[in-house]
């Protein structure tokens, strides 16, 4: 049976699934071969936010209550995959995961909860493998530029040195944008559960709480300003980190460690030498908004002004036992939290379902989709992922 939809956008009248959806009109207008469609669960508000956002009155629209079984049902058997914007996972995601690994639906989200993920993992991952649904967390700012930038490194320093580098560090150099508010009310929900859930808390802990079975050696914590002896620049704690390195060390487990059983990885915010940097990364650290009721609420976000000029620039910088190092930097053109999120969180979904040699399960960007997505992130996203000179 051929499905009407290649992919449903659910979450459409969101202010991030709104950003897909105009990215959707841009890339993949109406005659470029992709089928999709605009999901929610009012109508009204539906066709509201087709019509502001310019779309043709022949969009297709798809009212979905991922709370009600038969409306989950039946867009499973419309769509071909599923993009998510609606957050926090962990409250609305539940459902929407389990239908699509039973019914062999793919599935891409902007989750940036590790305790849930793990919970999705050891409930749904031998069900997708049999379904053949390819379900692909985190991809946005987090985890996409992080997770494919030590892919790149990885596969470099295998072809320049005949191995990979056991020690990477992330580096984020430069930042202009927010974070969204989606991400704020994750935090909020992930730090309720840690709270009141049984194991939430060893989760979160665990650098390796996305790896079952798999325990790796000992890793920074990330948690202070220092001074980086590789850098010698101050570094500050950088909020994402605890998701990213999560989802790195998953991508590490599900390529038959190929960065090997011995791989270090952390995130850090470089702020600069010296006591100004000292005083920055101080600073940082203590920055407690996006966990406070001062952050920006779901359904919130920048002007597109603001989205425009905003940008990032990541270097991850690779070292072998032997002393061999290796640079490798990925930037983005938009503010990280909805410009660039919501254009790569639309293109993996056109990777993933571009790739049918994927086989079923809960992936993570880099060893589901590697090289095919970082191409098509530099022909249509906006970043660049570059080998750079030390």
């Amino acid at each position: 049976m051929t499905k009407p939809f290649d992919l449903v956008v659910h979450g459409a009248t969101g202010f991030t699934g709104r950003l897909v959806v105009e990215y959707l009109l841009q890339r993949y207008p109406a005659g470029s071969g992709l089928r999709w469609a605009m999901g929610g669960r009012n109508a009204e508000k539906l066709a509201a936010v087709r019509d502001e956002v310019g779309a043709p009155a022949d969009t297709p629209l798809v009212v979905t209550d991922t709370s009600n079984p038969a409306s989950l049902q039946a867009l499973m058997d419309q769509t071909r995959l599923v993009l998510t914007t609606v957050g926090p996972y962990q409250l609305y995601g539940n459902e929407l995961v389990a239908a699509c690994a039973a019914a062999g639906v793919d599935y891409v989200d902007l989750c940036g909860e590790p305790a849930w993920m793990r919970h999705m993992i050891d409930a749904h991952e031998a069900t997708a493998q049999a379904s053949g649904a390819r379900i692909v967390f985190s991809c946005g700012f987090d985890s996409i530029p992080f997770d494919l930038g030590v892919f790149m490194l990885q596969n470099e320093m295998k072809t320049r040195f005949g191995h990979p580098a056991s020690r990477v560090r992330g580096r984020v150099r430069k930042m202009k944008g927010t974070f969204s508010g989606g991400t704020a009310a994750s935090l909020k929900a992930t730090m309720a559960a840690a709270a009141t859930e049984p194991g939430v808390l060893d989760l979160l802990r665990n650098p390796f709480s996305l790896t079952p079975g798999f325990e790796g050696p000992r890793q920074p914590s990330g948690a202070k300003p220092m001074v980086d002896e590789a850098l010698n620049l101050w570094v500050a704690p950088f909020v994402m980190a605890a998701i990213n390195t999560r989802n790195v060390h998953r991508s590490n487990f599900l390529l038959q460690h190929a960065y090997g059983q011995d791989f270090v990885y952390d995130e850090m915010l470089i702020t600069g030498p010296g006591e100004k940097g000292e005083a920055i990364a101080n600073a940082v650290a203590g920055d407690k908004s996006l966990g406070s009721d001062k952050g920006p609420k779901p359904g919130e976000g920048p002007s597109r002004e603001e989205r425009e000029n905003g940008f990032y620039d990541v270097l991850f910088l690779g070292q072998d036992a032997a002393g061999n190092t290796l640079r490798v930097g990925v930037k983005g053109d938009r503010d990280p939290g909805y410009g660039s999120t919501s254009k790569m969180i639309t293109e993996a979904a056109v990777c993933l379902l571009e790739n049918r040699s994927t086989p079923g399960g809960i992936w993570t960007t880099a060893p589901a989709l590697g090289q095919a997505l970082i191409d098509q992130l530099q022909a249509n996203a906006g970043l660049t992922f570059a080998v750079e000179a030390d």
